[in-house]
């Protein structure tokens, strides 16, 4: 099995390759009645195409969605969503000097182990190119949850050492710069450094943060399939994941169970309220109804003009410099892709709370 569907209620199929005719994505289990257009879809695609600062690949794509199926007067049908965009500005070329060697960092040798032949154009289904149908489903996703009124907030909280501050956090900021940083003194900084990242020929990598506010209490499996670990999935299927912690994440093992616990209060009105939220929202892998928050690490773009060693298919020892257009950063372009995961992940287990008890699917019956 290729390993390109994700999702039980609410699925998404991606397919094609980074430098063929089209990429594309069937989304599945979605219920008819939920308002859909193509500019729903193509905000978000906006935030993710390459081409647009200093510090994305220059590779130019309109990234423009078309609707094949699903959706009839700007209302889903009920039926399979499929969404295809088609590849525009591809340069095969690029990769003809690399297309006998295995380039560092990437997925070259383990795919070429697998199947026994690869796709060197850009890496082919291994290419970052391909969450641009993974951005596509997630906006369905987006539609559904906001008629739950459950909103998803991603940032990138970190460029290399260069950290936000928390107290300077600015929303609206986010989508005012480049870097999808919430705070612009940190901006400069980063920029700084990823100048001369790129003046060395080089990369750098960041980690991006995800807050999920409006997610209702008692969603996700208490064993195999608990809500942290279905985002966990989600979020390291994107290629460049190395790393993901929800809530204290690792800081929760430094730490005593009295700083850690998350003590529990009612307030004036009669509601429950958290002391802290060292949890990250989720318990016990169900989410308790306080904000979802994770973060999740992405390494430094493998593709960097610096000499690299290497070895070739025939067995020799090699070093390399890769050419072509690509990113001295992925991690604000990444932002869009966690938050669309993120909702794909959601949709699904949503929808399967449903089925945990009888009341609920009483309710949805009558």
């Amino acid at each position: 099995m290729s390993g390109s569907i994700i999702g039980k209620n609410f699925s998404i199929a991606t397919w094609g390759e980074s430098h063929g005719k089209a990429l594309g994505v069937v989304v599945d289990g979605c219920p008819a009645g939920v308002p859909l257009i193509v500019d729903d879809i193509q905000k978000d695609l906006d935030r993710r195409k390459p081409g647009q600062s200093p510090f994305s690949s220059p590779r130019k794509e309109n990234d423009q969605v078309d609707i094949l199926s699903g959706v009839f007067e700007g209302f889903t049908t009920g039926t399979p969503i499929s969404l295809v965009l088609y590849n525009t500005n591809q340069r095969p070329y690029d990769y003809t000097e690399t297309s006998k060697i295995f380039r560092p960092g990437h997925s070259d040798y383990t795919y070429n182990m697998k199947y026994g032949f690869r796709d060197y154009r850009g890496g082919g289904r291994s290419s970052g190119r391909e969450t641009a149908a993974r951005v596509a489903a997630g906006a369905v996703a987006k539609k559904i949850l906001s008629e739950f009124g459950i909103q998803i907030t991603a940032y990138t909280l970190s460029i290399g050492d260069v950290v936000i501050d928390r107290n300077k956090f600015d929303r609206e900021e986010i989508y005012r710069n480049y870097l999808a940083m919430p705070d612009k003194e940190a901006v400069a900084r980063a920029e700084a450094l990823l100048y001369k990242r790129k003046e060395a020929e080089d990369s750098a990598g960041g980690v991006v943060e995800c807050i999920v506010e409006g997610m209702p209490a008692g969603v996700g499996e208490p064993v195999f399939e608990k809500l942290d670990a279905a985002l966990a999935k989600a979020i390291f299927s994107i290629g460049a994941i190395k790393g993901f912690e929800i809530g204290s994440g690792f800081d929760a093992a430094r730490k005593p169970g009295s700083d850690n616990n998350d003590n529990y209060r009612y307030d004036k009105e009669g509601r429950l309220t958290k002391l802290s939220n060292h949890g990250g929202g989720i318990a016990g892998g169900i989410s308790d109804g306080f904000p979802i928050v994770f973060k999740a690490a992405f390494k430094p773009t493998p593709s960097i003009h610096a000499s690299q060693k290497t070895v070739d298919m025939e067995g020799n020892n090699v070093e390399v410099q890769i050419e072509g257009r690509h990113d001295p950063i992925i991690v604000p372009r990444g932002v869009i892709v966690v938050e669309a995961m993120t909702a794909i992940t959601l949709v699904d287990y949503l929808f399967q709370r449903v089925l945990s008890r009888i009341d609920l699917i009483k309710k949805a019956y009558n």
